[in-house]
């Protein structure tokens, strides 16, 4: 697998950016926001969600390349230091278009969660489950990296109704159970589960407790921010990161659900 820079930040790193963008492409993104607040290393977060075309998973890769492109020019308009982005399909498809077009580093969110399956120390023999959408689990981005650590039992689906329950709110109950129940009844016991969409750790709780033997859950919001913070990125210790939230559409619906979630 051709790694990118992410793997790769310099260890010497000691000057704290103090604004980043997070883009993703509706509200499941401020997973990755959440963790970046509770990490406090920035000054300023600024979020766009592109709630007009949510959801990108069903997307073909040029075309979430271009939305992903179009973003990018909205963040040009704040000086920011760093853009993370967020969506896990705009992390598996167009990450090098984003980086030749940028004067500021991106992230993506895919390798950090890689690297925090490595950092589990799992046996080889583990289980491995990713969930991810259609766009991330064809890409098969998160496969060759956890091939790569030496796991063999690897399996990927995409649980596309995931995402519009979580975007209507249903964390829990009946419907949710159903869902999970027709994805996972034919599924073996994982070891652990990469949530490979910034929506699914909203519903993280059912997902681990629908299997007996509760898996080690990996978010890459978390697995991000962890890796920025290893990698020198700096938590501020004198005034917390202040969050500024845009929307492609009905801004106002997206920082309702921001107050909920965060």
């Amino acid at each position: 697998m051709k790694q990118s820079s992410i793997f790769h930040l310099p260890s010497s790193i000691s000057k704290r950016p103090t604004k980043v963008g997070v883009f993703d492409s509706g509200a499941g993104g401020l997973t990755v926001v959440k963790s970046l607040l509770e990490h406090n290393l920035f000054d300023e977060i600024i979020y766009y969600g592109d709630t007009a075309r949510v959801p990108y998973g069903p997307k073909d890769p040029a075309t979430i390349t271009r939305y992903a492109l179009e973003a990018l020019e909205f963040f040009k308009n704040f000086e920011i230091d760093l853009m993370i982005t967020a969506c896990n399909s705009v992390s598996a498809h167009a990450l090098p278009e984003l980086r030749v077009n940028a004067d500021f580093e991106v992230h993506g969110v895919i390798e950090p969660g890689i690297l925090a399956l490595k950092n589990a120390n799992l046996p080889h023999t583990s289980r491995i489950l990713i969930l991810g959408t259609k766009a991330t689990i064809g890409s098969g981005r998160y496969q060759e990296g956890i091939k790569a650590l030496g796991f063999k039992n690897i399996e990927a689906i995409a649980p596309s109704l995931f995402v519009p329950i979580v975007e209507e709110g249903i964390f829990e109950g009946h419907l949710l159970q159903s869902v999970l129940d027709h994805y996972f009844k034919s599924v073996q016991q994982p070891d652990a589960i990469i949530l490979g969409c910034t929506h699914f750790p909203l519903i993280a709780d059912a997902i681990r407790n629908y299997f007996p033997n509760q898996p080690l859950l990996i978010h890459s919001g978390e697995a991000i921010a962890e890796h920025l913070e290893k990698h020198g990125y700096r938590p501020h210790h004198t005034h917390k990161s202040e969050l500024k939230i845009f929307a492609s559409e009905n801004p106002d619906g997206l920082k309702r659900i921001a107050k909920q979630w965060l």
